[in-house]
């Protein structure tokens, strides 16, 4: 599929997806808890369907609709019938990979192309120091990959450049034979850490915690049956708040939080120190762009905001500098690169860092883009593609159906000349 793009104003009010992170975690804790839970305004997509049919896989039963239902394992992790395939969630791999560590069966996980070049081997490793056997088939730190219990405890150093690595062991631990202790070494995107330890601290999970260098996780808890809504997410937001920033238009959000944990709420400071008019309202949050000029941002906490704050870099008076970033390197795609070829296309000047891109007002030029099946960079093309002189054409873009699979729709809804094209 490919997505055809024309300059547009937008103006209105949409709503904003259920935040994929909060979904996958909600089905997580669910799964691994006794009893029922219903989860309210999920976020039904290709990746939160791969987190729910992984946990099935692993024995929760689990029926979705408006409203889904769970019946979880309490804990007693059933080994799978077959082989598990995440699709293309790297959330999901990384989250149950601790979670399958609490069985006695074998668990083998794999994805798609691109899960299969996400590296994995420090939680691996770390999970062996937990007693659990964890390899990769290959031998090479990627999936495929196995992972047999029980996880026992113990005491673990781990460095993570996906915060995934460290949520990882943070929901499944409390339910180890042992106690565990976490030494972090280093730790990228901190907000979805805090975001874990909010669902822990609602469940009533005892840790301990000095920073978020070091935990320390008693053994044997147990997580308990919950009823809880889903907030809207910060991420898909992004885009229709960088889009509205850089066309001038005057939009309104409905359903974010600002007190909610998600990190990519950063990004509403972003457009704001940017020179966009924001004001956080009761019924939405609404953006009026106008003259924007550059600045400098810190996007470690925030990655999956580089694809569009590029965008917007390039649509700023000066220049802009998106750093501490090397993460986004190990995304679906080397989102740093990949972007700085893009939008070189599409008239930019971009220059890349090793961890980051310079950009500079640009006069966009609309072309043909390969999307390389990243939705974040596809979505992201979209809204370069409101600005940009002609017809911005984007391959690849069923891969928004991964988190927004109603983007085109809402675009559509507020003015934006985005429409579906059969290849």
């Amino acid at each position: 599929m490919e997505l055809r793009i024309e300059p547009s104003q937008l103006h209105g009010q949409i709503p904003i997806p259920a935040s994929k992170s909060h979904t996958i975690r909600a089905v997580i804790i669910a799964s691994l808890a006794a009893g029922s839970s219903t989860i309210r305004n999920p976020l039904w997509s290709g990746d939160t369907a791969s987190a729910v049919s992984t946990c099935q896989a692993l024995g929760a039963e689990i029926e979705t609709g408006e409203v889904w239902t769970l019946r979880g394992t309490g804990g007693k992790i059933r080994a799978p019938e077959n082989v598990i395939d995440v699709g293309n969630s790297g959330t999901t791999l990384y989250l149950a990979l601790t979670m399958a560590a609490l069985g006695a069966g074998y668990s083998v996980f794999t994805g798609d192309e691109q899960i299969r070049k996400r590296p994995v081997q420090p939680l691996l490793e770390a999970l062996r120091s937990l007693g659990a056997e964890a390899f990769s088939t290959r031998g090479n730190g990627l999936a495929p990959v196995v992972v047999r219990g029980p996880l026992r405890g113990g005491r673990v150093e781990i460095h993570c450049p996906t915060s995934q690595y460290l949520s990882s062991l943070l929901l499944s631990c409390p339910l180890a034979q042992g106690d565990t202790e976490i030494q972090v070494l280093s730790l990228n995107e901190r907000p979805y850490v805090r975001m874990t330890l909010d669902w822990l601290e609602d469940q009533g999970i005892r840790y301990a915690a000095e920073g978020m260098e070091h935990f320390a996780i008693p053994g044997g808890q147990a997580y308990r049956p919950f009823d809880k809504a889903v907030p809207a997410d910060f991420s898909s937001a992004t885009f229709f708040l960088c889009a509205a920033a850089i066309t001038g238009s005057d939009l309104t959000l409905q359903g974010l939080d600002m007190h909610d944990s998600q990190g990519d709420k950063a990004v509403v400071q972003m457009l704001e120190a940017m020179g966009a008019r924001i004001e956080v309202r009761p019924e939405g949050i609404r953006v009026c762009g106008g003259s924007l000029k550059g600045g400098e941002f810190d996007l470690n906490a925030t990655p999956d905001a580089l694809p569009a704050m590029a965008v917007v870099g390039c649509c700023a008076q000066g220049e802009t500098r998106l750093v501490n970033v090397p993460q986004a390197r190990l995304k679906e795609t080397d989102r740093i690169a990949v972007m700085r070829e893009t939008l070189t296309r599409m008239g930019g000047q971009v220059e890349e860092l090793p961890d980051g891109l310079i950009l500079r007002q640009s006069r966009l030029r609309g072309t043909h883009l390969p999307g390389y099946g990243d939705h974040r960079v596809v979505m992201a093309l979209a809204v370069a593609g409101l600005v940009a002189e002609g017809e911005t054409v984007v391959d690849t873009a069923e891969a928004i159906r991964v988190t927004f699979p109603n983007f085109v729709e809402l675009m559509q809804q507020v003015g934006g000349k985005v429409e579906w094209q059969e290849i």
